[in-house]
């Protein structure tokens, strides 16, 4: 009697899944620049300055984090369909 495994399919798990690693700056909360309690005009100045760097700054690290997040899922995708296709029976073509 002979038997086959052709017929078994192996069970994917996440951790076949490719995955992107997190840059440390898209993973750091962002911190804005707070006035002191009683701001001369040379304080709101600086703030002003300061505060807009900031927030640029953290606008790149949460456009790197969506990149980052979108190419992740893509990967994943394409992972899922490659492994569909490696499990499809040998008589459908599509």
């Amino acid at each position: 009697m002979m038997t086959s495994c052709a017929g078994q399919h192996l069970i994917s798990t996440a951790a076949d899944s490719p995955q992107i690693e997190m840059t440390a700056q898209a993973r750091a909360a962002c911190s804005l620049h707070r006035l002191p309690a009683e701001p001369t005009q040379a304080d709101l100045e600086i703030g002003y300055a300061t505060r807009g760097a900031q927030l640029v700054a953290c606008d790149g690290a949460r456009a790197a984090a969506v990149a980052i997040h979108d190419a992740e899922h893509e990967l994943e995708a394409r992972h899922a369909e490659a492994r569909d296709r490696r499990l499809r029976p040998w008589w459908r073509f599509w």
